[in-house]
């Protein structure tokens, strides 16, 4: 398998970088929950605009995983004021990290998460933390087995409903 490179995201990545979390979202969350919901949410937070902002937004950097000139998974991390929930300046937040089905497995989760631990550190941050969806057993195993613990819950308005999200956190 080709080499995979783990960078901070370009404007130029954009496009692709919209395309490739749309699809990862459609395949981590279409099963077990109503597809117009799933399509709701991706028309609110997965649209080229909203990236587009998101990237703009200088408390918030996207770091994307390429094989050749394809991105297969990225990770979004967030500073005050971008964070979500706990809004700490010695915490660091990953928003997102998604990869492609195909490339599950293979340690790149992984490498993103240790990159943004990484990041976290050379800030001099004093912890990393993220919402998780209670129903993802499959991520909430992966982060466990990677040192960040359940510490609180959150409500997450999906489509017609509200979900519950595990806030997990990893101190230094």
């Amino acid at each position: 398998m080709q080499e995979v490179q783990i960078q901070k995201a370009k404007i130029h990545d954009l496009e692709d970088l919209v395309k490739m979390a749309r699809e990862s979202f459609l395949e981590s969350f279409r099963e077990g929950n109503k597809i117009e919901n799933v399509m709701a949410y991706l028309e609110e937070a997965f649209t080229i605009n909203q990236f587009k902002d998101e990237f703009q937004n200088e408390a918030s950097t996207f770091f994307i995983a390429k094989k050749d000139v394809h991105i297969i998974g990225y990770c979004k991390v967030n500073l005050v004021p971008a964070q979500t929930d706990i809004q700490d300046p010695e915490s660091l937040e990953i928003a997102r990290l998604y990869l492609l089905k195909a490339y599950l497995g293979l340690g790149l989760g992984k490498r993103l998460l240790d990159h943004a631990e990484s990041y976290a550190r050379s800030l001099g941050k004093k912890y990393m933390w993220l919402g998780v969806w209670e129903h993802n057993k499959r991520a909430i195993r992966f982060y466990e087995k990677n040192g960040l613990e359940k510490f609180s819950s959150h409500p997450f308005p999906f489509g017609d409903e509200v979900q519950t999200d595990f806030l997990m956190k990893k101190e230094f």
